[in-house]
Parts: C-alpha cells; sequence; structure tokens
C-alpha cells in the first residue's frame, strides 16, 4: 500500500496509524529507535518478573512476532502473537503476560527442548515477508512466524538455543515408552550415558550406546525409528528400530541433547549461559509492522 512506512500498536489495541517516511533509510532508523526503546523496557520488566520466578523458570526471551496462519475465508493471513521463552517451556500468548495467572492461559505452550526451530533462508520463505522462523511441535505441527527485523530474528535465535541448553543441562535426561517386536520398551536419552534401552517391566537394560556412537538414522514420519549404532570393540554398524507413539517430540529430544552436546566443546559458550537468565533477550520491535 505505502513504502516506507510503519505503524505502532499499543498491547491494548491503540494504534499511531500508518507513518510513512520520505525514505526507506529514515524508516528503518525510526524502526531501530523505536525498537531500541521497546526492548529496554521490556528487559527492566522482565528483569522485574524474573524476581518472582525460581531459577529453573526464569525468562530468557519475551517479544512479539506474527504467525502466518490458514483461514478458510480468506488467504494466508497472520496474526500477532506474543512468544516468551521461560524455563522449561516455550509460551504462545495473543495478548502479553502481566500477571502470574496469565502465564497459565497461554494460547499454546510446548516444551523446549521437544520441539525444533528453524530459520528460513530466502528459498524456504512462503511469501514476500523476510525475517521468518518456523517451530515444529512435537506432535509434528508446523508453526510459521515473521518478526520486522534481522536483528530480531538473530536475537529469537540465540534466545532459543539458550533455553534448549539450559533445560537439557537442568533435566539431564528424558525417558521415552517405546516398542520393540511387540514388547512394551524404553528409551532413556542421558546427557552423560547417551542412548540407554531398557525392558519396561524388568527395568533389565537392553542395550546402551554413547553419543558418538549413533552413525546416522532414519524414520518413517509416522511411528518408527531406525538408528544406526557403531559397536565401539568390533566397529559394525549395529541397527536397532523402535516404535513410538510421539515420534516428533522423541526426535526433537534427541536433536536437542545432541545440540547441548556440541555447545559443552565451546567453553566460551558454555561460560555466556551461566548468566543467560539474568540477561534475557527481548524482541525489539514490540509490535512494530511495516506497510507494503
Amino acid at each position: 500500500c505505502r513504502q516506507n512506512a510503519f505503524q505502532v500498536i499499543a498491547v491494548d489495541g491503540v494504534c499511531s496509524g500508518i507513518i510513512q517516511c520520505l525514505s526507506a533509510e529514515d524508516c528503518i532508523d525510526w524502526l531501530q529507535a523505536i525498537a531500541s526503546n521497546i526492548s529496554n523496557l521490556t528487559k527492566h520488566n522482565i528483569k522485574k518478573i524474573n524476581r518472582n520466578f525460581p531459577v529453573n523458570q526464569q525468562i530468557v526471551y519475551m517479544g512479539w512476532t506474527e504467525e502466518r496462519e490458514q483461514d478458510s475465508l480468506q488467504d494466508r493471513m497472520y496474526t500477532p502473537k506474543f512468544l516468551a521463552l521461560r524455563g522449561s517451556s516455550l509460551y504462545k500468548f495473543i495478548a502479553p503476560p502481566v500477571t502470574t495467572w496469565d502465564w497459565t492461559r497461554a494460547e499454546k505452550t510446548f516444551s523446549v527442548y521437544e520441539i525444533m526451530c528453524k530459520i528460513l533462508k530466502d528459498s524456504d520463505l512462503l511469501d514476500r515477508r523476510k525475517h521468518c522462523f518456523s517451530v515444529q511441535s512435537e506432535s509434528g505441527e508446523d508453526l510459521y512466524f515473521s518478526v520486522e527485523l534481522e536483528s530480531d530474528l538473530t536475537l529469537w535465535e540465540k534466545a532459543f538455543q539458550t533455553a534448549t541448553f539450559l533445560e537439557v543441562e537442568r533435566i539431564q535426561c528424558k525417558t521415552y515408552a517405546c516398542v520393540l517386536e511387540s514388547h512394551l520398551m524404553g528409551l532413556t536419552i542421558d546427557f552423560s550415558m547417551g542412548f540407554v534401552c531398557f525392558d519396561a517391566a524388568t527395568k533389565a537394560v537392553l542395550w546402551r550406546y554413547k553419543f558418538s556412537q549413533l552413525k546416522g538414522s532414519s524414520d518413517d514420519g509416522k511411528s518408527k525409528i531406525k538408528f544406526l549404532f557403531q559397536n565401539q570393540d568390533t566397529k559394525q554398524i549395529e541397527a536397532k528400530e523402535l516404535e513410538f507413539s510421539n515420534l516428533f517430540a522423541v526426535l526433537h529430544c534427541i536433536h536437542s541433547f545432541f545440540a547441548a552436546k556440541v555447545a559443552c566443546l565451546d567453553p566460551l559458550y558454555v561460560g555466556s549461559q551461566a548468566t543467560a537468565s539474568s540477561a534475557p533477550t527481548t524482541s525489539g520491535t514490540g509490535k512494530l509492522k511495516y506497510t507494503t
């Protein structure tokens, strides 16, 4: 509709109207200035909120995005959503949480180590909007979000990595029920030991492998995962196939544990996570919108 234009919308819905700048540079300058102010205020607010939460429930990120939705009566449309990374969860709100009670009224919540986040390249974008990312939930549902500025995308990516790393470090292991040759089993993904498969009834361990022994895997997109592990003694590849009722949650959890394991190889990254909760990340744009 108008180039080099933006609008600012408050939480209560009051809108500035469309503000058109003389040039693209002026528009970006205004957006960056407003975004910086919103970011500073949000950080101050997060710091106050975190005083009331224990260490394992600290807020790492809060900010506005727009979610791409499919409406049966219209073409693709975007709806403002407020995302927050707090403790073990990603929260999706229609409006920012103000009270403690508001945190129980999120539109959706996801366990950060059971979802997958992907920053989208230009070839992956679904329309003219840039600065987009997707989140695949534990059920396999794909959520598509956009933010206003490239810097917002970078902040989100770092915040998600931080939240996932901190949660994996906290829980250390996660066990999922599975089926092997019609027998009920359990698969434990352990940050220290790797993969441990055991009989659900007797608790007897059938096999165990370190993360470094996993040489490949594949899944059928429904319930089965085939793991290819290398035997440390014989160096032979051993295939193990398990069936899960929550396939995507298991796949994402394995990815999260591997990512955290790799991150641990970087002492600078590990050191930076020690203060992650006390230095939360915010999306700087608030609810700024380009009008195109």
